[in-house]
C-alpha cells in the first residue's frame, strides 16, 4: 500500500529536488531544505509536489503530512512573506529597543541596568515603530524563531508573572 500527499505548486513559483534538498524560488526568494527521510520519497510532477512512502509505520506515515506541509509553507513564503506583529508591554519602566548588526538590543527592561539581547537569524527583516516589532521573511521558521527569541529575552524571572506581566509579546501572525 502506497500512501502519498500532494501539494500543487502554485504559478510563478520554481520548484526543483537535487538530491534529497529541495529548492524553492519564486519572486520574494529562494529557500532550500534539507527533506532526506528513510523510506520517504519525494518528488515533483506535473505541478505538484508529491511525497510518498509503502511503509505503513505511524512515525513514517507522520513525516509525509510534515514535508508536505514544509513544501507548502516555502511555497508561500517565496510568493508572499511571512508577517509577525509584537507588541511591547510594560508598566513602570519604559523598554527601548535598538537593531545592531543581527541582533536586537532591548534596554531599561523592568529597570535593569544591563540590556538583554535577542538574536535575529539571517533573511529575517526587522522593523521597530513605537511599541510595536514587525518581522518579515519567506522562512516561516526563521521568522518564528525571531520572535521565540525576543519573547524568550523578555521573559520575567524570579518575581510574580501576574504583576510584573512586561515584555514583548506575539499579537499576531500573517
Amino acid at each position: 500500500m502506497i500512501t502519498e500527499r500532494k501539494v500543487t505548486i502554485p504559478e510563478g513559483v520554481n520548484a526543483e529536488i537535487i538530491g534529497s534538498t529541495l529548492s524553492v524560488s519564486g519572486p520574494k526568494g529562494k529557500i532550500e531544505r534539507n527533506m532526506h527521510y528513510p523510506n520517504v520519497n519525494i518528488k515533483i510532477e506535473e505541478g505538484e509536489f508529491v511525497v510518498s512512502t509503502e511503509s505503513t509505520r505511524k512515525k513514517i506515515t507522520a513525516m509525509l503530512g510534515t514535508y508536505a506541509s514544509h513544501a507548502k509553507n516555502m511555497c508561500r513564503g517565496v510568493t508572499e512573506e511571512y508577517v509577525y506583529t509584537m507588541k511591547v508591554v510594560y508598566s513602570h519602566f519604559p523598554i527601548q529597543l535598538k537593531t545592531s548588526g543581527n541582533k536586537l538590543e532591548i534596554a531599561n527592561f523592568l529597570g535593569e541596568k544591563e540590556s538583554r539581547f535577542a538574536e535575529i537569524p539571517e533573511g529575517v527583516k526587522i522593523k521597530i515603530s513605537g511599541d510595536e516589532i514587525t518581522l518579515t521573511g519567506i522562512n516561516k521558521e526563521m521568522v518564528g524563531t525571531a520572535s521565540g527569541r525576543i519573547e524568550r529575552a523578555t521573559k520575567v524571572r524570579g518575581r510574580d508573572s501576574r504583576v510584573f506581566q512586561d515584555g514583548i509579546y506575539i499579537v499576531n501572525k500573517a
